[in-house]
Parts: structure tokens; C-alpha cells; sequence
């Protein structure tokens, strides 16, 4: 057993493993129907408490749930839920239906490996998110074949043993917890501790709502503590495997320990956690603009979009942009960087309320002193020079966006400067965003395409913020693969994954470049408005909700108030 800190009571921490460690064989054992069952049972308990979730979130980051900013906990919790929920169903009910979990014409072959069309997996998907594409790319050498018949292996023959997951909480997104729970129960065949942060261990009792059957079962449990609790939990006999979503410096902690011996450790490879172990852990994510033949109206619009990716959560986010990569040649870039300055004025103030953020942007204040104060943006530094700067070497979790300017004089050459700046100086490889006008992506193919195949990220979103990736639970979500547990960067494993494929390279999402109907003019057209997720979007709140609603229980009478509210943010 773990040596046990004095202050900390370990016994609800060991019943809660007792408890699983005596039903990991049951779950293993449940049938397919049994599983559907469950996870359709917990829809309704999501809408149930879907305000209150959200209302409880918007007050512990310091605004009211009828703040301009408390549309993002209805996605960030009880959306992100639902939908997820909603991806695993669609699967799951394929395979009992005797079908393939992934249709054979979403899976093909190009440039050598296979693809698979993941997004819009439904008819309401391609509805409510009109547009939207996901595609996700294995690895080279993989082929069509392979993909089909090594997918959703839990449910075709290759069933996991059982085991006990510790999942330790993640303390900014309400939904990673769950999300990281439904993973393991359902992609991975375990049964699941789930140790909650600190930072929102106040969504403890709306978690053990919805995940009540789960519960009751013996299947779940959550417990509360600190790094007490989580360093005990690690290394308990009882735990099989571990998940963790949030920095390297804990992965590093808890792998080599914090004392005296820990690099050695590392560099001898002897961990003092040997366990089967995945991780999400963050890093610094880059938003790179293509030079084009952007109209005031495209200014304006991925203005929005830019401020949304730093903004959203006050920052706190691990894919949030915290470099925006422009061309230093093209006359567009200062005309953007005024309209991201005139949106973070426009912006209610918002706190940075996670812990240590303070700090973290007291130390990029310090080394940019005289760097702007935008709105709600507490630090803006449009001009990063060199290679050495804190912004491009630590990431802040916070509300401070750093601007790096690139040579290139055509979209070409630029490009091929921001892949190879974005892969070799920025540490990390979990999310990065690409804009790019249709109109120069029609001219520059090669060179977008090569672009979109150069990056390494876990995920890509092209005229998409990565983070939606996050959202819609048929991607893979993790980072790019080639870590190890010694230099771990941005985690290893994949969590979400509703159609449970293997050998993952990355996902590449795409979305309009403009919304309806200047997407006609610009060469995307679609039927989607301003996003929702927008921190703009004046209608947000209402519009997540009614799409919550609908999710867990599609219906058409629902769509003309979801459209009226979308239309009108």
C-alpha cells in the first residue's frame, strides 16, 4: 500500500476501490443492450439538471447565469454531455443492430493512409451544425481495411479485462470529468474512480445525478481531496490504470516524484507509477491566419473567432490560443489586430479565477511591460521578438494572447514558415487552428493542403477553433502520437473516440469561413449563423440551451425556436 499522509483519511478513498474492484467483472459482463440502456438513461437526468450545472459553474467563476458569459458553462457542461452521450448511442446502436460501428463509405484512402468522415455522423448533426466537417486521419500505412475491422474492438471480439480507471478530474471544463468517465466505461470496458479537482468539486453532486445508475451498480465513484488523495489513489494497489487531464508538470509528479532522485528516475526510465497511462495535458496552442482577400465583414467575424479561442473560460482552457501567427507582409494584419483590440473592449469584464493565474500573467506583464490591457483581455503583446519569450515557452492558462509575426510574401511561403515555427518552437501538440479564405485556399491548394498535413496536432480546425473537437464526441481528442512518459508534451492516449478507432494520427476539422449568407459570397456556404460558442453571440445562452434539450431528445417541433435564437445572435 501507498505510504499514507497523516492528515488524510484514506477510508472513503478505499471503500470506493472495494467497492469497485468487486463489480469490474460485472460491467465486463454487461451486455451490449444492458450498456445502450444506461447510457440512454442518463440524457434525461442531463436536461434535469442542466441549469443548475451551468448556474453553479457561471457562480464559482464570478458572474450571475444570466451573464453574457454563462452560455459557454451550458457548452462546457451539460451540451458537451449530452452530445457526446448522444455519439456513443449512435455507435453502439449500429454494432446491436449487427452493423459495423463505422459506415463503409466514411472510410477511404488518400496520400497513403487511411481516412475516416466522422462529422456529421447524422442527419441532425449536418443540421444544427450545417457546414461543420471532421475527418480523422490514421496513421501512414493504414488502410480502409484495417480501420473497419480493428474499430469499437470492446464490442468485436476483443473486450477489455476488467479492471479499476482512476480518472483524476480536471479542474477548468466541467464536462472533462465525465467525458473521461463515459471513455473508460464504454471504449475501454473499466470501471472508473474519479477523483474531482478541487477548483470544481462543487459539480460533484450533479455528476453522481446523472451518473446515478453507474453508481448504484457499483460501476462509479467519485471522491473529493487534493494532491494528497491523488498521490494515495496513484499508487494504490487497487487502481489498474489512470487518466489524467492537466499539465506536465503533474504527469512529471506523479510518474518521477518530486524529490531529489526524480530526474534520475526519469533518465533511467524507473517510474514510481508503472501503470497503463493516459493523459491530456495542454500545452501552447497556435492560431495561424493566412493572408487573403478578407472583407471588413471577414475582419470583424474572425476577430470574433480569435478573441472566442482566448477568451472562452477566461482563458483557462488547454487548447485556448495563446500565439496568434500572422503574415508580417500582408497589409490585412494590422487591420485584424485593431478589430481584435475594438472586440476585447467591447467585451463585459470577466476575473482569470483559476488558481495560479495571477501569477502566471503578473510573469508575462513583467517581461512585456509594455504590452497592451485590452478589455478583457489582461495582457495583449502584438509584436513577440525572438525565440526566448515566456509566451512561447510556458503556457498561461489565462488571459494573455501574444501576437508573432512571420515572413513569407506569398500564402505559400508563409505557410511553410508558420507549420515549421508552430512544430519546432511551440511546445505542445493537442490543438491548433488554421484561417484560411476559401478564395486562397483555391489558389494556394497545395500549399493549404500540404499546410493542413504538416501540422502536428492532435487536432486541427481549419476556419475552426480545435476546441470543438472537444465538443463533439465522434472525434478523438488527444494529443499528437509520438510521446513517451519521459518527455510526455501534450499527454499520450485518446479520449471521447465515439467510434473507437485505432491508430489515430490526428483530426482535421472544418468549418465555414463566413457565416450564412456572406458563405455564399466567400465561396462556404452553409446554413449556420454566428456560432453559438461566439463571445459575441448575443443570443447564446438561450440558443445552447434549446440545443441541449434537443440532443438528448431530438425533435422537430423543437428546431424552430433553436433556429430563431441562432438567427438572431
Amino acid at each position: 500500500m501507498p505510504a499514507v499522509p497523516a492528515a488524510l483519511d484514506t477510508e472513503p478513498l478505499d471503500r470506493a476501490l472495494d467497492d469497485l474492484s468487486a463489480r469490474a467483472e460485472s460491467w465486463t459482463q454487461t451486455p451490449l443492450s444492458e450498456r445502450i440502456a444506461l447510457l440512454e438513461g442518463l440524457l434525461p437526468r442531463i436536461v434535469a439538471g442542466a441549469e443548475a450545472m451551468a448556474a453553479d459553474a457561471a457562480r464559482a467563476k464570478g458572474y450571475g447565469p444570466d451573464s453574457p458569459w454563462a452560455a459557454e458553462d451550458w457548452i462546457g457542461a451539460p451540451w458537451a454531455l449530452a452530445q457526446t452521450t448522444r455519439a456513443y448511442l449512435h455507435v453502439l446502436h449500429r454494432l446491436a443492430a449487427g452493423r459495423e460501428p463505422v459506415d463503409a463509405a466514411a472510410v477511404h484512402e488518400r496520400d497513403g493512409r487511411a481516412v475516416v468522415d466522422v462529422f456529421p455522423a447524422t442527419g441532425w448533426d449536418g443540421l444544427l451544425l450545417n457546414g461543420f466537417r471532421a475527418e480523422v486521419w490514421m496513421r501512414p500505412g493504414s488502410t480502409a481495411a484495417q480501420v473497419r475491422e480493428r474499430a469499437a474492438g470492446e464490442y468485436r471480439g476483443r473486450p477489455g479485462t476488467p479492471a479499476v480507471a482512476l480518472v483524476l478530474g480536471a479542474g477548468n471544463v466541467a464536462a472533462i470529468t465525465p467525458l473521461d468517465i463515459l471513455h473508460k466505461l464504454y471504449v475501454e470496458g473499466q470501471v472508473v474512480i474519479a477523483k474531482m479537482n478541487p477548483v470544481n468539486a462543487y459539480l460533484r453532486p450533479h455528476f453522481e445525478r446523472v451518473f446515478q445508475e453507474f453508481i448504484d451498480g457499483g460501476w462509479v465513484r467519485f471522491v473529493d481531496g487534493g494532491g494528497a488523495a491523488g498521490a494515495y489513489l496513484t499508487t494504490h494497489a487497487a487502481v489498474d490504470t489512470l487518466h489524467i487531464t492537466g499539465s506536465e508538470r503533474t504527469h512529471d509528479a506523479i510518474v518521477w516524484g518530486t524529490d531529489d532522485r526524480a530526474a534520475e528516475r526519469r533518465r533511467a526510465d524507473t517510474p514510481l507509477v508503472d501503470k497503463p497511462f493516459s493523459s491530456e495535458l495542454g500545452g501552447i496552442s497556435p492560431c495561424i491566419v493566412t493572408p487573403g482577400p478578407w472583407s471588413a465583414a471577414d475582419f470583424r467575424f474572425q476577430a470574433e473567432h480569435i478573441v472566442t479561442s482566448k477568451l472562452n473560460n477566461s482563458g483557462h482552457n488547454c487548447v485556448a490560443s495563446q500565439i496568434l501567427v500572422v503574415p508580417e507582409a500582408w497589409d490585412g494584419t494590422k487591420r485584424l489586430l485593431a478589430e481584435i483590440r475594438k472586440v476585447l473592449r467591447e467585451l463585459p469584464p470577466r476575473s482569470d479565477y483559476y488558481p495560479g493565474a495571477e501569477g502566471r500573467l503578473a510573469a508575462v506583464a513583467e517581461a512585456h511591460p509594455s504590452a497592451d490591457g485590452e478589455g478583457s483581455c489582461r495582457i495583449l503583446v502584438p509584436d513577440i521578438e525572438g525565440r526566448e519569450d515566456i509566451l512561447l515557452s510556458d503556457e498561461v492558462f489565462a488571459s494573455a494572447l501574444g501576437v508573432v509575426r512571420l515572413p513569407g510574401d506569398t500564402p505559400a511561403e508563409f505557410l511553410r514558415q508558420a507549420v515549421d515555427f508552430a512544430n519546432d518552437t511551440l511546445p505542445g501538440t493537442l490543438g491548433a487552428t488554421l484561417l484560411v479564405h476559401p478564395k486562397t485556399e483555391k489558389a494556394h491548394r497545395d500549399a493549404v493542403a500540404a499546410a493542413v498535413a504538416g501540422l502536428r496536432y492532435g487536432t486541427l480546425g481549419v476556419n475552426c477553433w480545435s476546441a470543438i473537437g472537444f465538443l463533439l464526441g465522434y472525434t478523438p481528442w488527444g494529443a499528437y502520437p509520438g510521446h513517451t512518459r519521459q518527455d510526455i508534451g501534450s499527454g499520450t492516449g485518446l479520449v471521447h473516440n465515439a467510434f473507437m478507432l485505432e491508430d489515430v494520427e490526428k483530426t482535421v476539422l472544418r468549418a465555414p469561413f463566413a457565416p450564412t449568407p456572406r458563405g455564399l459570397f466567400t465561396g462556404s456556404p452553409s446554413l449556420s449563423p454566428r456560432p453559438p460558442y461566439f463571445v459575441t453571440n448575443r443570443t447564446a445562452t438561450t440558443t445552447i440551451a434549446r440545443v441541449t434539450r434537443f440532443t438528448a431528445a431530438p425533435g422537430l417541433a423543437k428546431l424552430p425556436g433553436i433556429f430563431a435564437s441562432a438567427l438572431r445572435g
